[in-house]
């Protein structure tokens, strides 16, 4: 393509207002402004068709530049204002940073519906959160709860909601609407397990795979997605219109020739708990991988490794411990597995 075809690739940054990156950002879609990047990105310029670019979280893997185009963020707006029965005038309220799909999103959606981005001290008909800020709000953030419970529809995805927390957030008069979804698919396309209007889902060798007119253009410098499904890092169940996630594909561990789910662990260890436990693989010489749990409270080992031993089985006792430390996340509120794995590495 002649370079004069392409459209210059301009970073949001951190010091523009939310009102100056939603003016920039209609003009991207419009077509009347540069294509917008709101994550870091080593290009400057993209395919015409490209509005905005954003990079994965290469929480477990290296971070790739996503491109998506102004049809492809419209489309993923209207499916949701769809589902939500959303109609002109209603708000969103931005809790969650621009630098993620789920808050550009937000800021989609307030230009589709014609109304200014909310706060977390205004009432907002919706708005999108992280379970961690689910938490947040039923352990002690009163603001937060009670924006919450005045919020018509709260979305809550990034990572998996227990069903210990979204019956907790019911019973406190929260409306959950859990979301799954990835970047490549402008986010959330999957709500309270089903998908929304023009997303298609099927399970291919068990892996979950994505299609719809939300899909991604493909990563810059790869090859573009085109027609095919969008093949997912998650294993899961697709029976009478309604998907389960059964954890992530590249999560899973060889310890002593048995294989071990990390996000599996993870979610049983933090059902029915008011600490949080994450699940990570260390290099081991003589297991080739250990399972190693890190938590930001105390840690009984006996009862955890009993716990698990019953639960999956003797190859899924713990090797290694962290107790009492701040757990890494990701600015999405998702555990930063690279971090706890270096974090492990310095204390062996």
């Amino acid at each position: 393509m002649d370079i004069s075809s392409r459209r210059p690739l301009v970073g949001v940054r951190a010091q523009w207002p939310i009102t100056q990156q939603m003016d920039a950002l209609s003009q991207a879609l419009n077509g009347d402004g540069p294509a917008l990047a709101f994550s870091q990105s080593p290009f400057h310029e993209v395919d015409p068709e490209c509005g905005l670019v954003l990079t994965t979280s290469g929480s477990t893997g290296n971070p790739k530049s996503v491109a998506l185009s102004a049809h492809s963020v419209r489309a993923s707006a209207d499916a949701a204002h769809t589902y939500l029965g959303a109609t002109t005038g209603d708000s969103w309220s931005l809790l969650l940073p621009t630098t993620h799909i789920a808050g550009v999103n937000v800021l989609v959606r307030a230009i589709a519906l014609g109304t200014k981005v909310l706060s977390v001290a205004e009432d907002a008909t919706f708005t999108s959160i992280v379970p961690t800020q689910l938490h947040r709000a039923l352990t002690g953030d009163t603001q937060l709860l009670e924006h919450l419970q005045n919020a018509k529809a709260v979305l809550v995805g990034g990572a998996a909601t227990s069903n210990e927390l979204r019956n907790d957030a019911e019973m406190a008069g929260i409306n959950v609407i859990t979301t799954y979804g990835m970047t490549e698919m402008c986010g959330g396309c999957i709500y309270n397990n089903e998908p929304l209007p023009g997303v298609e889902v099927r399970i291919n060798d068990e892996v979950i795979e994505l299609n719809g007119p939300m899909k991604a253009i493909g990563y810059l410098g790869e090859k573009p997605f085109g027609d095919d499904f969008f093949r997912t890092s998650d294993s899961g169940k697709y029976e009478s219109g309604k998907l389960e996630v059964l954890g992530r594909i590249d999560d899973q561990i060889i310890s002593g020739g048995e294989k071990i789910s990390l996000g599996t662990v993870s979610e049983f260890l933090n059902r029915d708990s008011d600490q949080r436990f994450i699940a990570v693989g260390i290099p081991d010489s003589e297991w080739g991988s250990a399972l190693a749990i890190a938590s930001d409270g105390e840690i009984d080992k006996r009862l955890i490794r009993e716990k698990l031993r019953e639960q999956f089985g003797a190859h899924c006792s713990p090797k290694h411990f962290l107790a009492n430390i701040e757990l890494p996340l990701t600015a999405i509120g998702k555990p930063d597995i690279k971090k706890l794995m270096e974090i492990f590495g310095r204390l062996a």
